[in-house]
């Protein structure tokens, strides 16, 4: 039987001690959690722009409102308009006249449209996505 030394105890509990505690020290990135539960009727006019594919519309909602976006035919994206840039500042994010791009005007960063993902700029975290289910002509948005 192999009997293991205090000392190696000791080391590997501090080893697992200053990996815990370089972990604890990493900013957290995340926005407000605001619940999310509606739905909408793609076919009302305030909604016309989600009758295509590439259409977008801006809702009321998550924690700076929330960026609906046709895909496809059948697949939506919810974003929220929370910039991921400098969390604590609340920029609210805007879709560029091409609606592919959204943009943060208080920093230089750029995220894709169709996942939130970052394009450009000094975000690192991609921009909050909700939860989306399709049963034509209505549109389910929730928290994941």
């Amino acid at each position: 039987m192999r009997r293991i030394l205090p000392w190696k105890i000791l080391g590997w509990v501090t080893l697992a001690g200053v990996l815990l505690q370089a972990r604890c020290n990493e900013p957290q990135q995340f926005i407000p959690y605001v619940p999310v539960d509606f739905s909408i009727n793609v076919n009302l006019p305030a909604y016309i722009d989600l009758s295509v594919p590439s259409g977008h519309v801006l809702v009321n909602g998550g924690s700076k409102g929330i960026i609906l976006y046709r895909y496809t035919l059948d697949q939506f994206v919810a974003i929220d308009r929370h910039a991921t840039f400098d969390i604590p500042a609340g920029c609210q994010v805007e879709v560029a006249e091409d609606g592919l791009i959204i943009t943060d005007p208080c920093s230089n960063s750029e995220w894709l449209i169709i996942d939130g993902s970052v394009i450009s700029g000094d975000a690192v975290y991609p921009l909050h996505r909700y939860g989306t289910q399709w049963n034509e002509p209505i549109l389910h948005v929730f928290n994941p």
